[in-house]
């Protein structure tokens, strides 16, 4: 008896019933046979060894599915499991799931030390050479406590399970309470490493005992594991909290959590990044605004805020009433829209902002500069007429390609997000706004990602997600389409038919939090940042003590253009500064000394101890600028 299989590209095979989602990769190829770790059986995620009953659509599911990637490490955690079980039997295993970088799992056992990791790895190893299959097995609810009596952990669980069946995956003597699916046999995972230990209580409740949990992280590939694990170290590296405090740019402090402190050279970068938007907004017509960062709860009531966003407000009482600081700048600038009549004439409006704004993250989820609590964004919201929605639209897309591809160089690939479940409008609103979307990239000729379900709760988006030198990817830039919120704060314009209309919004952030961004730029960088950017530009090091003077004189006629020049007047050898100089990646390294001061010249160097030899004062000077000038990355 024969069964049909429909594969993803519709194409149909025969296979005898009882047939496996392995035997039909083994029809196709036998490396995909090898590759394959799960599949989906008309929808449904299942392991790929389950004997197919009926006709079905079948997709085969690799490590490069996201749905293949999490069967693949939730495997990797049953056989840590595993060697906890045979190297330490009285420990009691609870919990291990895949988390986004790896998987762990909670075990309760005296802490455990590098040296028991490393012996944990090399009996994962043992275990994965077995090749043991990993099979699962259906049990009554009775059966299953009678398996697990002596752990507490997994008969809580056993008693949650809804209805009188669970299900039990073994691979050797080993098996674990699971719902699956997981690899077909231990081999699969050829390489892994475990990370690091944390303690957690069990159901991550205080009042419970607390556990000992190992990260781990898990791939197809020894090659691939090892590229991670250096990226991970390079990572660490230009991690933008330790590299903020090295450089002097910014620090984190308890008695404000989730706001950065930025020191005077972490403001340079803040400030350079608001004047080059700033230069932008005036080419591209848009007008800055300075708006008021505490309102009344009436606002955000009309907003529809309060009812969709309320749990990440700051909210407090001020004369009796209930009101917020302000988490966006939408509402803001709608009130400024109605302080005087608008005609068609006036469109479109583009009101730009750089408010600081305020958003009660949880504090387990703040991490330096990429989750904060207060932030500031180049934030702009576009008024328009429906008839101006393309082009308005066009040219939000076409400011974020200026700033991405042209300055800074970042691949990006973009993001369409549609209507959610919980939402504001009607489907017709709808969906002209994500026809309008959909149109803009399409003109554009930009490739893009749709993402169904996940626009705002007023209208459709388009997020920007930048890759950094690691290959990291970040969402920074996100353009939206709203009617709502001119609908409900009643803005209007007379047209020219002399009839009252509705005007559309666009909110549009380009490098969107710019915190944030900063942070992905010392990251980026390893703060190493372009001479434009850079706090320090040129530092001036003086031969001996006597040179000082000229050095000075070179330092005030740099800074009188707008170099950012300091001097090094120390008594301290040059190697040395020039070592510090490097350190701190100063762009320019500039040593004088009796010819320098005879000659009225600088002799050059660059941070990565490249000597360029002397020059005219003026000479580098026209260069330094030209180069800062053109904002060159």
């Amino acid at each position: 008896m024969t069964i049909t299989v429909t594969l993803p590209d519709g194409s149909k095979k025969q296979f005898p019933k009882e047939a496996t989602a392995l035997d039909v990769a083994l029809s196709i190829s036998e490396g995909l046979m090898r590759a394959t770790v799960a599949a989906m059986v008309d929808g449904k995620l299942v392991d790929a060894n389950l004997a197919l009953k009926h006709d079905c659509k079948l997709k085969l599911l690799t490590f490069k599915d996201k749905e293949g990637v999490d069967v693949f490490r939730h495997s990797s955690a049953h056989l840590l499991a595993q060697a906890v079980t045979e190297l330490f039997p009285e420990a009691k295993l609870t919990i291990g799931p895949v988390v986004e970088e790896g998987f762990y799992y909670d075990i309760e056992h005296t802490p455990f030390t590098q040296e028991d990791l490393d012996k944990l790895e090399v009996r994962m190893n043992e275990i994965v050479n077995r090749k043991l299959p990993i099979q699962r097995h259906e049990l009554s609810k009775e059966q299953a406590l009678k398996i697990f009596k002596d752990n507490k952990y997994k008969i809580e669980l056993v008693h949650d399970i809804p209805g009188d069946m669970v299900s039990v995956y073994k691979q050797g003597e080993f098996q674990d309470l699971c719902s699956g699916p997981h690899v077909p046999n231990t081999g699969y995972i050829k390489a892994f490493k475990l990370t690091k230990m944390a303690g957690a209580y069990w159901r991550a409740d205080a009042k419970n005992k607390q556990l000992q949990r190992i990260y781990g992280i898990s791939f197809p590939d020894k090659k691939v594991l090892k590229d991670h694990l250096h990226q991970i170290e390079e990572a660490l590296k230009r991690d933008h909290r330790k590299l903020g405090k090295e450089l002097e740019l910014i620090s984190f402090h308890e008695e404000s959590p989730g706001a950065a402190f930025y020191h005077p050279k972490g403001a340079v970068l803040f400030n350079e990044l608001q004047k080059f938007i700033r230069e932008q907004y005036w080419k591209r017509d848009f007008r800055e605004v300075v708006t008021p960062l505490v309102y009344d709860k009436s606002l955000w009531e009309t907003s529809g805020h309060w009812d969709h966003y309320r749990e990440n407000m700051f909210t407090f009482s001020v004369d009796e009433r209930e009101v917020s600081l302000k988490p966006m700048n939408c509402p803001s600038h709608c009130i400024l829209y109605k302080t005087d009549l608008k005609s068609y004439r006036d469109l479109p409006l583009r009101i730009a902002d750089f408010a600081p704004l305020h958003r009660n993250e949880l504090r387990g989820v703040l991490g330096g500069l990429t989750r904060v609590r207060k932030f500031q964004q180049d934030d702009a919201h576009i008024f328009c007429m429906l008839e101006q929605l393309d082009e308005e639209l066009n040219g939000a897309l076409d400011f974020a390609k200026y700033v991405y591809t042209d300055v800074f160089h970042f691949e990006y690939t973009i993001e369409l997000s549609t209507r959610p479940e919980k939402s504001m409008g009607t489907d017709e609103q709808w969906d002209r706004a994500e026809t309008a979307l959909k149109k803009a990239l399409e003109k554009n000729k930009i490739p893009y990602k749709l993402n169904p379900g996940d626009g705002a709760f007023y209208g459709p988006k388009v997020d920007l997600h930048i890759k950094d030198c690691l290959g990291r990817s970040w969402q920074l830039s996100t353009i939206q389409v709203d009617f709502q919120l001119p609908q409900r704060f009643e803005l209007s314009y007379d047209g020219e038919d002399g009839r009252k209309h509705t005007p559309v919004m666009i909110h549009r952030a380009v490098l969107g939090s710019l915190d944030r961004f900063i942070g992905i730029l010392i990251e980026h960088y390893a703060g190493k940042f372009p001479t434009w950017l850079a706090p320090v530009q040129v530092i001036i090091l003086p031969l001996a003590d006597r040179f000082n003077q000229y050095g000075d004189e070179v330092r005030k006629k740099y800074h009188e253009h707008g170099i950012r020049a300091q001097l090094d007047n120390r008594s301290e050898s040059l190697n040395r500064k020039i070592r510090e100089a490097e350190l701190q990646h100063i762009p320019y390294i500039l040593v004088v000394g009796e010819k320098e001061q005879a000659d009225g010249t600088v002799n050059v160097r660059t941070r990565d101890n490249t000597v360029h030899g002397t020059k005219k004062i003026s000479v580098f000077m026209d260069e330094v600028l030209k180069e800062i000038k053109e904002r060159k990355c």
